[in-house]
């Protein structure tokens, strides 16, 4: 056997040594997808192939980073002599050196500018201002968030306009063509594109433009495309016109772990791929080099039950391991206390996580890890560092202390009332008389709300505090009204609601008081444990929403929050139906999918939402786990047996 396969397995050695036609190689959780890529590469160089005419895309620079270093220290171990590089590369930087590439053709200078996500969106706002809207009852970024998603299903202005014009559409589509075609203006003037745009306007200038199409089909003879299951339509096309002069194309991904549909991939893409290359091969790697056998039971009994999958059982050589740990807790802080317990027992073992479903729910382990003295780091924000969480406290400090200048600011314009940096100059100077009558109301009106806010401190229950002043200030409507995220984000308010009961016994206002003095200790608590996790232990435990988990593997993995209603996520069941609803089962396949050794599962018999107590029956993903590989234990740290 060649120096360059060895270490392969059979199905891997297979993939990587197939040259001519479109490949689909269906890769399990941790079935080594990436030395699998990593050595096709390089087996076509070792058979002649330019490294230059070869083209590897993924999702994340991350992962491209990774690719070319393995790519290139495999050519230097095995390809010695071969200074070439293969192009490795995300979809973005593709359009980016597409764009680049043929700037003039489309209008743009070399130079053009690229919009960020804030710059973006304030481009959007100004357009709903020019469009002669109010942005508070026009939300920019749920505009945005329209455009966004059609944008990634290749719909052009043009496209949409006229769909907007027909009598049968809504008022917001009519409203949305609007804003779109003034914010194309406000770019075009700039000369900017935004992160759309690299992927929307080069794959429109390669299905228009057959001379530039052959330019690139010509310069990349092999293509291959990663986690093809979470390509939008867009990807989906440019893949396809850059591949379709000779077929050689490459594309590796899992349905099973399809969780991104809410940012536009498209399941159908990996689903439909032997009927868009009829003569394609699959291969299909369903050996498992991450976890033990029982914990692969698990996903693959979890998993089978959705219909809209290939047909695979991923398998292992690796031990049979621990039965996965079941633990029913009282409540979220009994779920808390318990994780905590047992992370102290792994603490000197590396490789710990937690996985919840919505980040709201890592407030109560935040605050366990702390109590525990558990160095941790949350990836994604911590919750007290939260904007909408920091939002609501300055509403309640402000309230309590008007004077500070720092909350004023945040808030006063939050949500938008109008308020413009010139104002701020003027309140602040002390300079008021000169403001348009129109905005010293609004001014009123902001100290109005925080005076009442005050009021209800002094007489109500802290809980019932944060509810009034979350629906007094409005940030309540302003996020009920948006997108995904902003519902996510009206979630962890009503986790700052919920902690805030432990407070309510306290008479006269010090409910509140104690609760800003608590959450500014815990932030200070929060910065010396996640810096401890950097600098003294490389092996804090990382606290994570499943959704950030993908593509991460750890030792001992904790699950939280197994109930019905959270996980799987009650909107989810609500407004998805069909193939879409399988999409929470292929979330907590990824979820059990992280774990090599050690799983633990958990779930709250009540657990408290906006300050109400709710009783959860478990999660129906608990009981398709046998019996036999789970054991259950209780709050006396006995381990028995269980079969659901």
């Amino acid at each position: 056997m060649e120096e360059h396969l060895k270490g392969l397995n059979g199905k891997q050695r297979e993939a990587a040594t197939h040259i001519k036609g479109p490949l689909l190689i269906v890769a399990g959780a941790g079935a080594g997808k990436t030395k699998t890529i990593t050595h096709r590469i390089l087996n076509l160089i070792k058979n002649g192939v330019a490294p230059e005419k070869i083209l590897a895309v993924t999702f994340t620079n991350k992962a491209a980073k990774e690719m070319r270093e393995r790519i290139v220290a495999e050519i230097k171990k095995n390809a010695k002599g071969q200074n070439a590089e293969p192009f490795v590369s995300t979809f973005h930087s593709l359009g980016v050196y597409i764009i680049k590439e043929n700037a003039r053709v489309l209008g743009l200078t070399r130079h053009f500018a690229i919009l960020d996500e804030p710059d973006s969106a304030m481009l959007i706002k100004e357009a709903v201002k020019e469009a002669g809207l109010d942005p508070k009852q026009y939300d920019p970024k749920k505009i945005g968030n329209i455009i966004s998603r059609e944008k990634g299903k290749f719909t052009q202005l043009a496209d949409y306009e006229q769909r907007a014009n027909d009598p049968a559409a809504g008022y917001l589509s009519k409203i949305v063509a609007q804003v779109w075609n003034l914010y194309e203006k406000k770019k075009a003037k700039e000369n900017s594109l935004d992160f759309d745009d690299l992927l929307l306007r080069a794959t429109k200038l390669l299905k228009e433009n057959g001379q530039v199409r052959k330019i690139y089909q010509e310069k990349w003879d092999y293509i291959h495309i990663d986690e093809y299951q979470d390509t939008n339509e867009v990807q989906y096309l440019m893949s396809r016109l850059l591949s379709e002069n000779n077929g050689n194309i490459c594309v590796v991904g899992d349905a099973d772990q399809n969780i991104y549909s809410w940012r536009g991939a498209n399941l159908k893409n990996i689903l439909s791929f032997e009927k868009d290359y009829p003569d394609a091969k699959i291969i299909l790697l369903e050996e498992n080099y991450r976890s033990t056998k029982n914990i692969l039971e698990a996903a693959n009994e979890v998993i089978k039950k959705n219909k809209y999958r290939p047909d695979k059982n991923l398998f292992t050589k690796n031990k049979t391991g621990e039965k996965i740990i079941f633990y029913e807790a009282l409540d979220e802080n009994d779920e808390a206390n318990f994780v905590a317990t047992k992370i102290s027992e792994l603490l000197n073992k590396p490789e710990t996580a937690i996985l919840y479903r919505a980040n709201f729910q890592s407030r109560a382990l935040e605050e366990a890890m702390l109590r525990y003295k558990i160095p941790y780091q949350v990836l994604g924000v911590k919750f007290f560092e939260r904007k909408e969480i920091k939002d609501t406290l300055a509403y309640l400090r402000a309230a309590l202390n008007p004077e500070n200048l720092s909350d004023i600011k945040r808030i006063i314009n939050f949500p938008a009332r109008g308020i413009g940096k010139a104002t701020l100059a003027k309140i602040f100077s002390g300079d008021t008389n000169s403001l348009p009558i129109k905005t010293k109301i609004k001014i009123d009106n902001f100290y109005k709300t925080l005076e009442e806010i005050k009021e209800k401190i002094e007489k109500e229950k802290a809980s019932d505090v944060v509810k009034f002043a979350v629906k007094k200030s409005g940030i309540e409507m302003e996020l009920e009204t948006g997108s995904e995220e902003d519902m996510e984000r009206l979630e962890n308010i009503r986790e700052l609601a919920t902690l805030a009961l432990k407070y309510n016994d306290l008479k006269d206002g010090m409910g509140i008081e104690k609760l800003l003095e608590d959450a500014s200790l815990a932030s200070d608590q929060d910065s010396i444990m996640l810096n401890q996790g950097k600098k003294e232990n490389k092996n804090a435990v990382k606290l994570m929403t499943v959704h950030a988990s993908k593509g991460l593997e750890f030792k001992y993995v904790f699950i939280t929050g197994l109930e019905d209603g959270l996980f799987p996520h009650q909107k989810i069941n609500e407004d998805k139906n069909g193939e879409d609803s399988e999409e929470e089962r292929r979330l907590f396949y990824v979820a059990l999918t992280r774990a090599k050794e050690k799983l633990f599962l958990s779930f709250a018999n009540f657990r408290t939402i906006f300050g109400s107590r709710q009783i959860n029956a478990p999660s129906e993903f608990i009981s398709d786990i046998p019996g036999d590989i789970m054991e259950k234990e209780d709050e006396t740290d006995k381990i028995k047996t269980i079969y659901i």
